[in-house]
């Protein structure tokens, strides 16, 4: 009788503990983290005003929060295939709820900088893609890997849909203080969730071969299609950044009703949950380069139409609905890429290594936000520079490979 590693349909990886519960778990713990993380773009508002802040002071504490999330996934992706990512999950959660009471009791600028910038931006990559996706993608089974991975992004935009209507109805009843101390608590639920990311032992086969972690990251990092994959993720929190930071704002400048910022972020995590599920979907069927591509030549021209034609209720939940369909689906698409060529043995630190430059773009799409309306008074320039950035990524990923390339894991 085969062994539980060896059973094609997954129900029982290596851990030991039921595929379907890591992936619930692990989908719910990245569901708090990116839910409250973009409540962010609610908070931005109030909390400015009351501390008679520039748009630009808190603009920057998330856009350092971005980049050290970038900078630390690479290590806490690490930590989590050498020491066990329920720990890391663990620390990830707590460090969460330590940063967002510390920014709600913070009337300084250094204040809400150490508690969202750096404590919530280190707590992110222990809570989020790089350490929980690599569990997952480790207990799938390969054929379901894709669509697994898939799931687990949809987690994110679950947690949007479900925090933000949250965070917005506390933001309006107890002011915007109590809100963020309501949201400390919730963050600690990842705590137990984490504890079924337990994982024994991470020799098994579908880890790929034996090697070390410094081979694995010498030998896709000389890799032309690894070097591409991480160009191209930039542009991806580029673009997610401003538009979950900034869009409330934009939609004030333009007269809209104050509640349809909230309305619209809701709307673009509940379309994320079909476009990470069906971008999981394709990547088992499609090449996940051409997929990727398309992703991010669609997101220029929804953002064009938005920005050109005349904004109103209607078109607002339009282009909500759409770039909900591609906000998220490069997550499952990239990381399925990396397990296909690399192995998933240290399949969350290489993605680790690719979400850094994501959130470079996510600290350059925030800050630049907030840095030209204080300058200018408008959005115009940030949303013209993405468009461009969308093209300059759906070209860069044509070249991408997709397919298993023994040479790029050295035994």
């Amino acid at each position: 009788m085969s062994s539980p590693a060896a059973t094609p349909s997954g129900t029982a990886p290596p851990s030991g503990r039921p595929f379907l519960v890591i992936l619930l778990c692990g989908a719910l713990v990245v569901s708090l983290a990116m839910g409250v993380r973009q409540s962010f773009g609610l908070i931005i508002g109030p909390l400015s005003a009351q501390n008679a802040w520039p748009v630009a002071t808190f603009s920057f504490a998330l856009a350092v929060q971005n980049l050290l999330w970038g900078a630390a996934q690479p290590f806490a992706s690490a930590l989590a295939e050498r020491w066990g990512a329920h720990r890391v999950a663990i620390a990830g959660g707590v460090t969460y709820a330590a940063g967002l009471a510390l920014t709600a009791w913070a009337n300084t600028a250094g204040g809400a900088f150490a508690g969202t910038g750096i404590l919530i931006g280190l707590a992110l990559s222990g809570t989020t893609f790089g350490t929980v996706l690599g569990v997952i993608g480790r207990a799938a089974p390969p054929e379901k890997r894709s669509m697994a991975l898939g799931i687990a992004s949809a987690g994110g935009s679950f947690g949007q849909m479900a925090v933000i209507p949250v965070a917005s109805g506390l933001i309006a009843s107890v002011g915007v203080v109590q809100a963020m101390l309501i949201l400390a608590v919730v963050a600690l639920l990842m705590v137990p969730l984490a504890l079924a990311l337990t994982e024994p032992s991470l020799n098994h086969p579908q880890a790929g071969p034996t090697q070390s972690m410094g081979a694995a990251i010498r030998g896709a990092w000389n890799d032309r299609s690894f070097q591409l994959l991480t160009l191209g993720f930039f542009v991806c929190g580029f673009q997610v950044a401003f538009v979950g930071v900034h869009l409330p704002n934009y939609l004030a400048l333009c007269h809209m009703p104050p509640a349809l910022g909230a309305t619209a972020l809701m709307i673009i995590g509940g379309f994320n949950i079909i476009g990470s599920w069906g971008c999981g979907v394709l990547g088992q069927s499609q090449r996940p380069r051409k997929v990727l591509s398309l992703i991010y030549l669609l997101r220029g021209i929804v953002v064009a139409l938005f920005i050109t034609l005349p904004t109103t209720e209607v078109s607002v939940i339009l282009f909500a609905a759409s770039m909900g369909l591609l906000w998220l689906g490069t997550v499952p698409l990239t990381s399925q890429i990396i397990a296909t060529l690399y192995g998933t043995r240290y399949m969350g630190t290489l993605f680790g290594i690719v979400f850094f430059s994501h959130q470079i773009g996510s600290f350059t799409g925030v800050w630049a936000g907030g840095l030209l309306f204080d300058a200018t008074g408008s959005y115009d320039l940030v949303w013209w520079g993405s468009i461009g950035l969308g093209v300059v990524a759906a070209v860069l990923h044509l070249p991408i490979a997709d397919a298993r390339k023994e040479q790029a894991v050295p035994a």
